[in-house]
């Protein structure tokens, strides 16, 4: 039974029991918190392993775990067992992501708890679904070769993998989507389930396109930097000082408006490039000749010039720079939350508007253990 105060958010009254670390599992809990489910962290003594990760992995833990409540319990006894399936009863969805079989080895699989509490939604986050593939130890790298998405991103011959954890965090997106669907067939059937979500999987789905392409046409999809292009400019340009501004053009007017902006009216009336298939069968020089325009505008200037226009652009903008983003704090997308050290940090929210608003951060980032007496105090002794 959920306890909070009333938020009127969309999943208030849900409690759900989070055996979760690193990335996944986490994010799959952390929407279904925003959301306004109560959501318990089940930590081991001494905390999450996650909360102390060095390098690229520091983040983790503010990035993934926050409007939840944080309980130590030792499940590797018989009494944070007992404690653990106590807990597991008054909840409607219970969240792992622990390595294959674990769970089963405690008791706390999915076949075993079903028969105690047929209304629970079981969600196991896994490296791959039932299969020769399924006792595999899995990371997001791992399933990003596997799947292809390194051979795409990378220059031929250089496989390289996406720049932030992409399997695990939409991974913990389909957990969720699960979760709410499973929620949703429970108010007619008054029946739980078990739900998988895997990375394996998950990269598959982000490489179906390419794979239709290879259906379609027979030919192996070359890796990003040695594609065939669709569109004759659509690329990356140097401007002054060394920056670098994507620039789009997709369509014949696109292109006209284009070399108005860099002043190349000499490109606009080449009969030579009238259409985006004679430019696309040109596309090496036509875009060289476009670098010589760009390199001598500032990249505020030429931003200026092609937002007036219409035209597509992007400045290539580092992670680090997000935090003073003019439309992410106007949106309200970057809010502070206050940390488990009594700190405060900037955290980015779901990319969703809900009625008119943002779900947001409602809690502090929880301690270790912070919540273990108020949780365990709900259970009936």
């Amino acid at each position: 039974m959920n306890t909070e105060q009333s938020t009127g958010l969309p999943l208030e009254g849900i409690r759900v029991i989070e055996f979760t670390h690193m990335v996944m599992g986490p994010t799959c809990g952390m929407i279904l918190a925003d959301l306004g489910a109560e959501v318990i962290k089940i930590e081991p003594p001494g905390g999450d392993k996650t909360r102390q990760l060095p390098g690229l992995g520091i983040g983790f833990f503010r990035s993934f775990n926050r409007n939840k409540k944080s309980v130590v319990l030792d499940i590797q006894t018989p009494e944070g067992l007992a404690t653990a399936k106590e807990l597991i009863g008054q909840s409607d969805v219970l969240l792992e992501n622990f390595r294959p079989g674990l769970m089963d080895k405690l008791g706390l699989g999915a076949e075993a708890l079903k028969a105690q509490f047929p209304r629970l939604i079981y969600v196991s986050h896994k490296g791959f679904l039932p299969g020769p593939y399924e006792d595999r130890l899995a990371l997001d790298e791992v399933v990003q070769n596997m799947a292809g998405l390194t051979y795409m991103t990378g220059p031929q011959g250089r496989p390289l993998r996406a720049g932030t954890s992409v399997n695990d965090i939409m991974g913990g997106m389909f957990g969720a989507i699960g979760v709410l669907a499973a929620l949703r067939e429970r108010d007619r059937t008054g029946q739980g389930q078990e739900i998988q979500s895997a990375l394996f999987e998950n990269c598959c789905l982000l490489a179906s396109q390419h794979m239709q392409q290879f259906q379609m046409t027979g030919e192996v999809p070359p890796p990003f930097p040695s594609r065939v292009s669709a569109w004759s400019v659509y690329d990356t340009f140097e401007v002054a000082h060394g920056e670098q501004l994507f620039i789009g053009a997709v369509s014949d007017k696109q292109f006209t408006t284009l070399c108005e902006v860099l002043n190349r009216p000499d490109l606009a009336s080449d009969p030579a490039l009238a259409t985006n298939a004679q430019r696309v069968a040109v596309r090496p020089d036509l875009l060289a000749r476009l670098a010589e325009s760009t390199i001598g505008f500032e990249i505020e200037e030429l931003c200026a010039r092609l937002k007036a226009a219409g035209l597509p652009y992007a400045k290539v903008v580092r992670p680090d720079q997000l935090v003073q983003d003019e439309h992410l704090l106007a949106s309200g997308g970057l809010v502070p939350m206050q940390t488990d050290d009594g700190d405060s940090t900037q955290v980015v929210l779901l990319p969703l508007l809900m009625g008119g608003r943002r779900p947001g951060v409602r809690r502090p980032l929880p301690r270790v253990g912070e919540h273990t007496e108020e949780v365990l105090a709900t259970l009936k002794r």
